[in-house]
């Protein structure tokens, strides 16, 4: 009998992922703390529910991007984080900022094979 897609096992958290996610966590727990919020203040102050927080403190992986940028917005810190990935306040991001990006990257082996 064939597998359907949804059954395929889960892939494998990298340990990488699993740290960054507790750090996250923790770190949105003592914002939270800081602020002197309870967790269903911050819940009701991000627009989430208070399982999702919990959720998200507990360093669940399945919390959604949306939801974290809320809970992010309810402490008051949703810009210090999206000026952290802007890639021209990275060294790099200032040293390309003169090169156009593209609309689309595309493997190297694709290029390879496309003028070779």
């Amino acid at each position: 009998m064939p597998r359907n897609s949804s059954s395929k096992a889960p892939r494998p958290i990298p340990p990488a992922i699993r740290r960054a996610s507790r750090l996250v966590a923790e770190d949105v727990a003592r914002w939270r703390k800081l602020r002197s919020l309870t967790q269903a203040q911050l819940a009701d102050r991000s627009g989430v529910s208070r399982d999702t927080l919990t959720r998200l403190e507990g360093g669940d992986g399945g919390v959604s991007l949306e939801n974290v940028l809320k809970v992010l917005r309810g402490l008051g810190i949703l810009d210090v984080v999206t000026a952290a990935l802007d890639p021209y306040e990275s060294d790099v991001g200032r040293l390309r900022s003169d090169r156009e990006l593209p609309h689309r990257v595309r493997p190297a082996s694709l290029i390879k094979r496309a003028n070779g």
